[in-house]
């Protein structure tokens, strides 16, 4: 169930949740990327580089209780910042088990990451909740951490993955964000060819196709979206491939390959079709397939709790 206090929105479940605030500079921006098979979209919600800066910490540092918590048992929590250098996310964890945080101090001021900590040990083993916060919102996760070698629960779960923060990205570079904009949260709508676990639907979702094209009608980019529609009615029309001329940035030869796909999937008649994708979609320079999502750091809106 969402709930709206002032400005911010939130839902929780017994697996996790999520608040949302507005702020005056948030930006909504949609795109979509090409995937080995099919395509992924979203709208991350950016705020001017110069105004989502967090704490950036690097080491592990008690912060207190969690004042902020989305469920009130859980505000005499107490927050630990796992320090990941992060310019638009703080990653925390929480705990209201004495010991818990008693083991966790015994590594505060040392990167979790340093061979000489802890840390990760006494979280992996206690599972404490975790916690996202950004200027425009939080995501708190309370399901168990699976092992290593185990399968991540479905629904809310988390991944902190060391090689992936140390490239310092605020996003995937496969994500076509404007200069200066930096996401500080990421919505995903539902795809049309892919259900909320990221398997394949056994038909194409005509409705959450529209849904999202409308979203890019809105929030998208202008330029890639004009040539969108261009394509579109290109094919259409039964032109042959080339006929319309796009400019070389790899954002652009996204948008053609997901465009393309997208009217394969649809079903429309174009005797030039399989021409334009012989043509363009070609998997030649799998730099340009969209990496998975959690190749940058974000919090992941994905609606409410699916079991």
């Amino acid at each position: 169930m969402f709930h709206r206090n002032g400005n911010a929105l939130s839902a929780v479940t017994a697996r996790g949740g999520v608040c949302v605030s507005a702020q005056a500079s948030l930006r909504p921006i949609a795109s979509e990327s090409p995937t080995a098979e099919a395509w992924q979209h979203r709208v991350a919600l950016c705020l001017p580089r110069e105004l989502c800066g967090m704490s950036s910490r690097r080491e592990l540092t008690e912060i207190g209780p969690d004042t902020d918590a989305l469920r009130a048992e859980e505000r005499s929590g107490i927050l630990f910042d796992l320090g990941l250098g992060l310019l638009q996310i703080d990653g925390f964890v929480r705990t209201t088990d004495p010991a818990v945080a008693a083991a966790l101090r015994r590594h505060v001021g040392k990167s979790v990451f340093a061979t000489d900590s802890g840390a990760m040990g006494v979280i992996f083993h206690a599972s404490p909740h975790r916690v996202f916060v950004s200027r425009v919102g939080r995501v708190e996760v309370f399901g168990p951490i699976p092992p290593p070698d185990g399968k991540s629960p479905d629904g809310p779960h988390t991944h902190v993955l060391p090689k992936l923060l140390a490239h310092g990205r605020t996003h995937a570079a496969t994500e076509p964000l404007p200069s200066g904009w930096a996401p500080c949260a990421h919505c995903y709508p539902p795809n049309p060819v892919r259900d909320g676990q990221g398997g394949k639907r056994p038909f194409f979702d005509r409705t959450s196709h529209f849904a999202f094209f409308a979203l890019l009608e809105q929030y998208g980019d202008t330029e890639r979206l004009a040539l969108k529609k261009r394509l579109i009615h290109a094919v259409a029309a039964g032109l042959e491939p080339f006929t319309i001329t796009t400019d070389g940035d790899r954002f652009s030869r996204a948008t053609v390959r997901v465009t393309l796909r997208q009217l394969q999937a649809l079903g429309g008649q174009s005797a030039t079709l399989p021409a334009w994708l012989a043509a363009y979609d070609r998997t030649e320079n799998p730099q340009d397939d969209a990496a998975p999502e959690r190749s940058r750091p974000h919090l992941s809106i994905v609606g409410a709790d699916r079991k």
